[in-house]
């Protein structure tokens, strides 16, 4: 396993779209541990294939529950609506309001290139939308409210006593 180096935003590559992947080979493997040390070390939630150079349909979540490897993701329902902060590791630093579903069903494979289905509410949903975007070169700082706030600073601290 090893450690990828994060693209960041204005990298080309995070702007196109990916291609599915056909079958699980062992680069393809290694590619989704390495997506796992690179996202634990950077503090993330999840990590798309983009993210670290490589246009491939693969991203990885773990918002504290179990790990997540979606390969080929599809969202197949949403619902409800959330409105927070969000980030991106390819966004170092920076944080924006997005309106997402609060709710998402998305059909993928798991690693075996077996069938699956997930499910998420809130913070769940949000990654799993924000992931699946950047498989369609898409990022979240296209669906941005406002300005992008600066982690930590005083703008991005007033938000979080408004909406405590």
């Amino acid at each position: 396993m090893a450690i990828r180096t994060i693209r960041e935003i204005g990298d080309p590559v995070l702007n196109k779209k990916c291609k599915e992947v056909k079958e699980m080979t062992e680069r393809t493997r290694e590619l989704i541990d390495d997506m796992f040390e690179t996202m634990y070390e950077a503090e993330g939630v999840g990590l798309a294939a983009p993210q670290v150079g490589i246009l491939k349909r693969i991203c990885v979540i773990d918002t504290g529950d179990d790990p997540i490897v979606l390969i080929n993701p599809k969202v197949v329902e949403t619902s409800g609506e959330q409105t927070g902060h969000e980030g991106c590791l390819s966004v170092p630093g920076k944080s924006g309001i997005v309106t997402r579903p609060n709710y998402a069903k998305v059909v993928a494979f798991n690693e075996e290139m077996q069938p699956i289905e997930v499910e998420g509410t809130e913070l769940l949903a949000r990654a799993l939308m924000h992931e699946i975007d950047h498989l369609d070169g898409h990022m979240y700082t296209e669906l941005v409210e406002g300005p992008l706030y600066e982690i930590g600073s005083e703008d991005d601290e007033e938000y979080y006593e408004e909406d405590e």
